[in-house]
């Protein structure tokens, strides 16, 4: 919800209009939902193809947390937010891990975040943040030896703020741009 001016000019947010349904993992009838979040918050470049997501779908759906508001009694459902990331041995969040689910191993030590996706309509109000702790401390309960995900420099801060250590700047290539690799050991 966006701030706006209120009849007499002071900025106010409006009260939502939904209730946020528990977070949940995907399911194979959430493509087009998160195809359409992940072409909206992502450049091209950096966005996961239909393709990729549906592969990680096929192989990880439990590896997807899904955010998502009940608009009234009528209004249908909006997926708000989700985190998603295959689970591995390899301590380090490699480029072809995005596009072959086939490098994701159940027994794993490590759970890897590939993208956390919140449409602007609900940014700003600590949705993306609700659903990373759920992730975090799904992989905290699955036994993982912590958490590994890529950002831009403008969001080693907001990361920091979930425990995550800035390892420097990432091999990652992905999209052509500059990564910094965060880790979260538990």
């Amino acid at each position: 919800m966006a701030p706006r001016r209120d009849t007499i000019g002071r900025m106010s947010t409006p009260t939502p209009s939904f209730t946020l349904l528990p977070i949940r993992t995907a399911t194979v009838q959430d493509l087009d939902a998160l195809d359409r979040l992940e072409q909206i918050c992502f450049p091209p470049a950096e966005a996961a193809s239909r393709a990729s997501i549906s592969s990680r779908l096929a192989v990880f759906p439990d590896h997807f947390w899904l955010l998502e508001a009940q608009h009234g009694p009528d209004g249908g459902t909006r997926l708000v937010s989700f985190v998603n990331g295959m689970v591995t041995d390899q301590p380090h969040l490699l480029d072809e891990m995005y596009d072959d689910a086939g490098m994701h191993n159940p027994q794993g030590a490590w759970q890897m975040i590939f993208g956390v996706d919140t449409h602007p309509d609900y940014r700003r109000h600590g949705y993306a943040g609700r659903v990373l702790r759920h992730a975090i401390e799904t992989a905290r309960e699955q036994g993982r030896r912590g958490v590994v995900l890529t950002c831009k420099d403008r969001l080693v801060q907001f990361y920091a703020t979930f425990g995550f250590q800035d390892e420097g700047m990432s091999a990652s290539t992905h999209g052509g741009v500059p990564w910094h690799e965060m880790r979260l050991t538990f």
